[in-house]
């Protein structure tokens, strides 16, 4: 199983202990804060800090947190500049690993990112090395016992999908969008009632690589160590993790 689909199947397996941290809330709130910065506070003509609004109501951050976060970034209130980068490398067995962050401290987090990869027998690699290997969608999860496939197949091509993918081992319809098509398509499942459980703009890897036993645990270590950092927003990789071996680990 890629990479992409696994870790997004982790993820949100592991989402309320992350809200109980209070992780999740400080990603949403530089991800506001940077996203109003960048496009304006008008979620109308902002469709990533729409995506980032939906994605705070979804984890139930109060309003006034979001409103607070935005006006932020407008300038509205003061508040801590965030720069955003990208950092790229190789984890086990020569695994792509492309990493996004918004920090107010460059060279720290550019440290522990690299303290990060050296742990795990990886390796922060130079800007390029691996960007090349991953496409920018619209990605959403459907499940698959929840809808019937031709009606998603025919929501979603009218409008803009892509792709749709059957996801045998996640049990889901995995529907890919361009990055610029994703709201129009979420708003075309939601006026269906079409349920999905991961919806976001992401990085696709082009292709896999096939990680088993040591590796594929030390992999899935980095990705969680990267995750765990407040600066980290997302983790993408190409690795392939059969689904006899995920389950041997968990």
């Amino acid at each position: 199983m890629s990479g992409h689909s696994k870790w997004h199947s982790i993820k949100h397996k592991k989402a309320k202990e992350d809200a109980r941290r209070g992780k999740i809330f400080t990603k949403l709130i530089r991800e506001l804060t940077v996203s109003a910065r960048m496009g304006g506070g008008d979620p109308g003509m902002n469709p990533r800090l729409r995506t980032a609004i939906d994605h705070a109501k979804a984890e139930n951050m109060p309003s006034d947190n979001i409103e607070r976060a935005i006006k932020k970034g407008t300038g509205d209130l003061e508040g801590v500049r965030y720069e955003e980068t990208t950092y790229e490398g190789y984890g086990p067995g020569g695994a792509a690993v492309l990493v996004e962050v918004m920090t107010d401290n460059k060279n720290r987090c550019t440290a522990e990112v690299r303290h990060v990869f050296s742990k795990n027998n990886g390796n922060l690699g130079e800007n390029g090395c691996v960007s090349w290997i991953f496409e920018k969608k619209g990605y959403l999860a459907v499940p698959a016992a929840e809808v019937d496939e031709d009606t998603l197949m025919e929501v979603a091509l009218e409008a803009g999908a892509e792709d749709v993918v059957e996801d045998r081992d996640e049990k889901t319809f995995d529907v890919y969008t361009p990055p610029n098509g994703f709201t129009a398509v979420k708003e075309a499942l939601d006026a269906r009632g079409i349920a999905y459980h991961s919806a976001d703009v992401t990085m696709i890897p082009k292709n896999t690589v096939k990680l088993e036993g040591k590796a594929a645990v030390q992999m899935l270590r980095l990705m969680e160590s990267m995750e765990d950092s407040d600066d980290v927003q997302h983790v993408y990789s190409n690795f392939d993790i059969s689904r006899e071996v995920m389950e041997s680990l968990e």
